[in-house]
């Protein structure tokens, strides 16, 4: 039986992507480390990385604590998801109509 999806959304790979550059930039613009981000998350560094490089597929446990150690709402933090993979969309738009 072979799963059924939007033909809008995207491959599960991005999404887990997706996520982990949305939480790295947040990090980011706060000028945190991922060690800072791992203890006020209370996750270890290493899965932080690991997080952001779209590596593991956070839990909804790990996103609402990553969420609240960024000061924003689990909302928030998947809005931010859309938004990049909105960008992503244009830009693959994009070029693909300069390469016409």
């Amino acid at each position: 039986m072979s799963a059924v999806r939007s033909e809008t959304a995207p491959p599960v790979e991005d999404l887990i992507q997706i996520f982990g550059i949305a939480v790295r930039q947040l990090r980011e613009v706060r000028g945190w480390s991922q060690e800072q981000l791992a203890e006020r998350s209370n996750l270890n560094r290493s899965y932080v990385g690991e997080v952001e490089r779209g590596r593991v597929i956070a839990s909804i446990l790990t996103a609402q604590k990553l969420a609240r150690a960024l000061d924003i709402d689990i909302a928030s933090l998947l809005t931010r998801c859309d938004q990049i993979e909105r960008q992503r969309t244009v830009r693959r738009i994009n070029l693909a109509a300069i390469a016409c």
